[in-house]
């Protein structure tokens, strides 16, 4: 199936019909608390993310009481999420950078929270996005398959997907497509047994096991 700009845009539309109420996971009140919540998700859920951001949030609700707590006892708190060794580092030190140069605030520019430890493209994405509503792709595993299943956006790397989403989505839709295409992978275009037969999108992609 070649997937031309048309089919591309009924692609979108189906999408959006399908998950217009959806809202983040992660649970979260203000931008440091998604900043956290975003570096801790990596390779694990979100179900067991804010499992773990509810307690510590309580003990640390900021980058000054999390710098106070020290890596060891940080390391304790999140050790359910994975890769506890490495996120705790860099949480504190983007913690400690927060504090040193931002007033503990998480700063809104995108190329200036890029330069904070463990932040990657995806979480300065989801940041920028959803903490200061601003138009932007985040792509993580889900927006990664679901936009190659589809051809939508086919890349070979996250980067690649991206610029492709950006292409092919209205820009003021980029922020909700994320959203829209999280959605999907995770209740209907599962990576190891995609649900074909249940998804409206079936017909108009080239990835469709039935």
């Amino acid at each position: 199936m070649r997937v031309t700009k048309q089919i591309k845009e009924q692609q979108i539309k189906i999408l959006g019909e399908l998950y217009k109420d959806t809202k983040p996971a992660l649970i979260f009140k203000n931008p440091f608390e998604l900043l956290i919540a975003v570096i801790l998700s990596a390779q694990c859920t979100d179900k067991r993310v804010n499992i773990t951001t509810a307690r510590l949030f309580k003990k640390a609700p900021d980058a000054q009481s999390i710098v106070n707590m020290g890596l060891t006892a940080l390391e304790q708190e999140i050790r359910d999420c994975g890769l506890y060794r490495n996120k705790a580092k860099n949480i504190m030190a983007t913690c400690q950078t927060l504090v040193d140069k931002f007033a503990g605030q998480v700063p809104e520019d995108y190329d200036i929270l890029l330069t904070l430890p463990g932040v990657g493209r995806k979480t300065a994405n989801v940041v920028t996005s959803i903490a200061f509503e601003r138009p932007a792709i985040a792509v993580d595993t889900h927006v990664f398959r679901v936009a190659n299943r589809l051809k939508l956006a086919p890349g070979d790397t996250p980067l690649k997907v991206e610029q492709g989403l950006m292409k092919a989505i209205p820009k003021d839709k980029w922020s909700a497509a994320h959203h829209w295409l999280i959605w999907h992978g995770r209740k209907l275009c599962k990576a190891r047994k995609p649900l074909c037969g249940e998804c409206p999108l079936n017909e108009l992609c080239p990835g469709c096991e039935l």
